[in-house]
């Protein structure tokens, strides 16, 4: 059992900030976890916890949910993950990832700033080609969330409905890279459907826990932390991508 407790704890780590603000479950536990376990298993059991986790979490904030934004982006979702299936092996992503890492910190740096007002709604149809993106990230290194949040903290204001959008959005861009991975015969292993079974109840634990965290903290303190996530989640992207 002691060869379990430091999975159950990244795991649990991981969806208590999941809960808390909406998303950042996979830059805690991918990293954590690859200590221990090779780093395509931690991946994939990463997305098979996804979803459901975040469901879930939608599900405690189901009237805040931005179904519109879901819809949106949806499109793009399903063409990025067929393109990022293509680009697999293909494409050395070390720079465009470097970029996107920057651009989510930098979003976030301004996001921080006292005087930062929104100046107005990107046009809807930005969607397309963002909901692209985010298919092909989550398809490619199974961490789009930064860049989820990135587009919808431009698109709604307040902050309980973003931290409400950003799982379910999630779970649909995860939903959509299982299905790939699965096409490819990438889930049929029996040790990651039993790690799956031994850690997914700690998930959900997690992302009840973080959701309870999250009524007792202010709402301006709430969106400090979720730009701070962001700020540190785009330079480990971008560091991780150098590395």
């Amino acid at each position: 059992m002691h060869e379990w407790l430091y999975p159950m704890g990244v795991v649990l780590l991981g969806y208590t900030v999941l809960g808390l603000t909406g998303f950042g479950s996979a830059l805690v536990i991918v990293p954590l976890l690859a200590w221990q376990w090779p780093l395509p298993e931690v991946v994939a059991l990463t997305l098979l916890m996804d979803v459901p986790a975040s469901a879930f979490h939608s599900g405690l904030n189901w009237r805040q949910v931005q179904w519109r934004e879901l819809r949106r982006l949806l499109p793009g979702l399903v063409l990025g993950t067929l393109l990022g299936l293509w680009l697999m092996p293909h494409l050395q992503a070390r720079w465009p990832l470097v970029l996107l890492g920057m651009y989510v910190a930098g979003v976030g740096v301004n996001a921080l700033r006292p005087a930062a007002e929104r100046k107005g709604l990107p046009a809807p149809l930005w969607a397309y080609p963002v909901g692209t993106a985010i298919g092909v990230v989550e398809m490619l290194f199974g961490t789009a969330g930064p860049l989820v949040v990135a587009w919808l903290s431009r698109r709604v204001a307040d902050v309980q409905h973003m931290r409400a959008s950003t799982p379910m959005i999630i779970t649909v861009a995860a939903s959509t890279v299982l299905a790939g991975m699965g096409w490819e015969g990438r889930l049929g292993s029996e040790l990651l459907w039993q790690r799956w079974l031994l850690l997914i109840g700690v998930a959900l634990g997690g992302v009840w826990l973080g959701h309870r965290l999250a009524h007792l903290v202010p709402v301006a303190r709430l969106r400090q932390t979720i730009c701070a996530l962001l700020v540190v989640s785009g330079l480990m992207l971008a560091l991780g991508a150098l590395r």
